[in-house]
């Protein structure tokens, strides 16, 4: 009986495991190889040198529509700028106004600082990676 014990406990324990990517893998958005590089001592992103400000990154491997890049205070946060809860069309392209973002298409906003939106949908921003070696910044997925 002691040594069916443990066994029980793992057995149930792998059996309760569950592929989390269901519920995180958005549909509507494809998933593009990103791998950007922003300097920091380039005028076009000087803004990010200060808390709460972002930018538009639309360059090389940037995504579906681009990529919003903030300033969170201490860290950098890379936000797909597309509308995450549709299909890909001409208004999903998101309209910065910090510190959140605007979906033109369903007039949702959605916090650059949790990616989450102010309504009850499925799909927070899809976000990206970041790196930061000086004034560097690399975002991948």
């Amino acid at each position: 009986m002691k040594k069916i014990l443990p066994l029980l406990i793992a057995i149930i324990s792998i059996l309760s495991c569950s592929d989390d990517d269901i519920r995180t893998r958005n549909p509507f958005l494809p998933n593009y190889a990103v791998n950007v590089q922003v300097n920091l001592n380039l005028p076009a992103y000087s803004d990010l040198n200060y808390a709460g400000n972002a930018v538009w990154i639309n360059s090389g491997s940037s995504g579906i529509n681009g990529i919003i890049l903030f300033n969170a205070g201490g860290s950098y946060l890379a936000w797909e700028a597309t509308c995450p809860n549709q299909i890909p069309q001409n208004c999903s392209v998101l309209e910065i106004s910090e510190p959140n973002v605007l979906c033109p298409c369903d007039n949702v906003t959605y916090s650059l600082y949790t990616g989450l939106p102010n309504a009850d949908l499925r799909y927070p921003l899809m976000q990206y990676r970041t790196e930061v070696t000086g004034n560097v910044i690399r975002i991948f997925n």
